[in-house]
């Protein structure tokens, strides 16, 4: 059974006019096309319809009682640059309405005019304005990010949980915490998320918080105004901004600062941000999916994170199994990936060899799927013949005996072992932790830093007395 997305959301536009004729007839022709409309009577009225709602494009007279058009197109501008303004003007004040397109409108339309040119005019400067605020976000992204997949890779039974956990949520407006070790394919989900929802005709916008200095963070996630600080020559519009009607994927925010975790919930809370450097407060639909590798409720315990932002994020929590834990999907990654880059490097079509498959399966991939990437785009630019050879891989494989007595600390959590007999290791560190605690499940889980369903599961899985 197919998911059915909701309707893509219909634009507003904010009529300001102060006759009331004219006004209403705006508005007729502007429903009947589709649209929602707002109407204010003079420019005052207008500037706050614009602040309290949320407005697509923005109609208006030049000459209006208290504030004129002019003012209006300035108020507007100095909130959001985006937002499309087009002004109506009589003959005797053309000169006027070219100053305004100068100014940022959009363009002027002269009265009387044929309502059909004015629904093509709203049509050209609504889209206009999409694909900018894509095209901004596009360039922003595509700096940073080198492939992006359609869809998830893998058949496991824990792989498909979660697409199903993802499937279900994604119909509505719920706030999504996504947890896994890096490179496990958070951003992937976030973006099926995203597809998979009403908002995927808005932009889906990424930001790491863990790449971008402390100092920066706050501007690239809520914009600055001119001046706001040394090297502020211009206003910038943030990622929220550029996010809404759309998706924002805060990614590993278990490393935000507190300060700006506090402004995070605030805008959870109601859906505001404020510029840096700015004095009011901007409206924004956003939908927000984070994620983060770390424990965050040891980092709470630690004040390293607010505990009512980790409830107000994890309203929805997807935990993303490592590659260890679903290797049944290794051997399609690894073959869709050769698939990849052998287009991306123009080279004929590679094969696994059934001897570099067996090393694929076996090793531990403590970076995920991330680094079975990585691996195979090495692979393939290595073999020079059709078949991809253990060799190829940079992959050093060791026999059972090796494994067994290979020496490694037994200490500290699970997700911090690192080699490649991983099962060996949990194993052994599972047996030795439930001899210290004498058999205490609960105490042995807390240590181990798992969950006790997870313990019991091992405990199950590695056949351990207990």
């Amino acid at each position: 059974m197919g998911l059915k997305l909701a309707e893509e959301p219909v634009p507003t536009i904010l009529i300001v006019e102060d006759k009331d004729s004219m006004a209403e007839m705006l508005s007729q022709a502007l429903e009947a096309e589709g649209y929602s409309t707002l109407r204010a009577k003079d420019g005052g009225e207008g500037i706050q319809l614009f602040k309290d709602k949320k407005v697509d494009l923005i109609l208006t007279d030049l000459k209006l009682p208290q504030k004129d058009g002019l003012e209006v197109l300035a108020a507007v501008k100095g909130q959001n640059p985006l937002i499309p303004v087009i002004m109506m003007t009589a003959y005797g004040t053309i000169a006027t309405a070219v100053k305004a397109v100068k100014e940022g409108a959009y363009d002027f339309l002269t009265k009387p005019f044929d309502p059909d040119h004015l629904l093509i005019l709203v049509a050209k400067a609504l889209e206009k304005q999409r694909l900018v605020t894509e095209n901004i976000v596009l360039k922003d992204e595509l700096a940073r990010q080198q492939l992006k997949f359609p869809r998830v890779i893998g058949k496991s039974a824990k792989i498909l949980e979660v697409m199903e956990k993802a499937k279900k949520v994604a119909s509505g407006n719920t706030t999504v915490l996504l947890l896994g070790e890096s490179g496990t394919g958070k951003e992937l989900f976030a973006r099926a998320i995203h597809e998979l929802s009403p908002r995927k005709e808005g932009q889906f916008v990424a930001i790491n918080c863990a790449a971008i200095p402390r100092d920066l963070l706050e501007s690239e996630l809520f914009g600055h105004e001119r001046g706001a600080f040394t090297g502020a020559v211009g206003r910038k519009l943030g990622k929220f901004e550029l996010a809404d009607r759309g998706t924002i994927f805060l990614d590993e925010i278990g490393d935000m600062d507190l300060a700006l975790q506090a402004k995070i919930l605030r805008i959870l809370e109601g859906e505001e941000i404020m510029r840096v450097g700015g004095t009011s407060r901007i409206k924004v639909d956003v939908r927000v999916v984070a994620a983060s590798n770390k424990d965050l409720q040891a980092a709470i315990t630690q004040q390293a994170f607010r505990e009512d932002l980790f409830y107000r994020l994890s309203v929805f929590p997807i935990t993303l199994p490592p590659l260890r834990e679903r290797r049944e999907d290794i051997a399609a990654l690894a073959e869709h990936f050769v698939n990849y880059y052998s287009k991306e490097t123009k080279k004929e079509l590679k094969i696994i060899s059934p001897e570099a498959m067996t090393v694929l399966m076996n090793h531990a991939w403590t970076g995920n799927v991330r680094e079975l990437q990585n691996c195979i785009e090495r692979a393939v630019i290595l073999t020079e013949g059709k078949e991809i050879l253990p060799h190829h891989l940079g992959i050093r494989t060791m026999t059972s005996n090796e494994m067994l007595k290979q020496e490694v600390a037994l200490e500290g959590s699970l997700h911090e072992v690192s080699n490649s007999a991983v099962r060996q290791v949990e194993a052994r560190m599972i047996k030795k932790v439930m001899k210290e605690t004498g058999g205490n499940k609960t105490k042995a889980a807390e240590i181990l830093k798992v969950s006790y369903k997870t313990l019991l599961t091992k405990i199950k899985d590695y056949a351990i007395e207990s």
